[in-house]
């Protein structure tokens, strides 16, 4: 198992932490009801993709 040889300084344990961040999740409106849903997905409130009826709502 690999160990530390030295004690990791304040700043660099913190810079380190600092960039492990929880990233915005990313929605498209739909072009039909202009909700906003998630890319490459069927919209939840009409149930259309890529332009067609795939999901009965």
């Amino acid at each position: 198992m690999a160990v530390p040889k030295r004690k990791m300084s304040r700043s660099n344990t913190r810079s380190r932490r600092a960039n492990w961040k929880a990233t915005v999740v990313q929605t498209v409106a739909c072009p039909q009801c202009k909700s906003p849903h998630l890319p490459h997905t069927a919209c939840g409130v009409c149930g259309t993709y890529n332009g067609r009826q795939v999901v009965e709502v």
